[in-house]
């Protein structure tokens, strides 16, 4: 079944500047029922810092003229830190980069989700998105390693779990979605991918379809590209 958005609805992509922010930037533009896309990265003005909260307040009160939203698609996220990829093991394991990891991938995303809410609308479909990844399963968790982003990934999904539940007593029409888009091309992933990566503008495209089917259950979505539930 479809759930589609209101006609002319407003979008915001966080994250517009990386790989995949980019290309759900260009579909929605090419999206007739979309009235509008607004951008949030570091790069716009005013700017967007997943560790300044500050930046967040900044970026909600300049979006109050755009309200209300109907679509918030954070594609955020870093898995290298300050230089250092994931720990392959436990002596790889530092208190500061682990903590960076959990304030850029967990903590910021939930700060933003608390600033923009208030512009998000009521008595229609809403739906916030936000790129996860499967390594923050701790049911699907076969290999080991990877200690800060799969911690930092799972404690998203427990903060989108927990903000859903809340949203929808106000919001009983809304969707939260944990995304896990794929191993897609980009500045982030290239480090550990091969060659059959998935071109950001087909990952974008299939998770867009995919938010279109999830319906409204007052809880949250971990879900694949394809629409595929994920354990949490």
């Amino acid at each position: 079944m479809i759930y589609p958005l209101s006609d002319r609805y407003t979008a915001l992509v966080v994250g517009s500047s990386g790989a995949l922010g980019q290309a759900f930037v260009q579909h929605l533009q090419a999206d007739k029922r979309c009235a509008r896309v607004l951008t949030l990265s570091r790069h716009t003005s005013p700017a967007l810092h997943l560790e300044e909260e500050a930046s967040m307040a900044r970026c909600a009160q300049a979006l109050q003229a755009q309200a209300p939203l109907q679509l918030v698609i954070d594609a955020t996220g870093a898995l290298t830190l300050d230089g250092k990829g994931p720990e392959k093991r436990l002596q790889d394991l530092d208190a500061d980069a682990a903590l960076r990891a959990l304030h850029v991938n967990a903590v910021g995303p939930a700060l933003l989700i608390k600033h923009l809410q208030p512009l998000l609308a009521r008595g229609e479909r809403v739906v916030w998105a936000k790129l996860s990844a499967r390594v923050g399963s701790i049911e699907d968790n076969h290999k080991g390693g990877w200690y800060s982003y799969r911690a930092a990934k799972a404690a998203l999904n427990q903060l989108l779990q927990t903000a859903a539940i809340e949203l929808a007593r106000q919001r009983p029409l809304m969707v939260v979605a944990a995304l896990q888009p794929g191993t897609v091309r980009s500045r982030l992933s290239q480090p550990f991918v091969g060659t059959d990566a998935l071109p950001p503008e087909l990952a974008a495209a299939e998770l867009l379809q995919t938010l279109q089917t999830l319906p409204a259950t007052g809880r949250a979505h971990f879900v694949d590209r394809l629409g595929k539930e994920i354990p949490w």
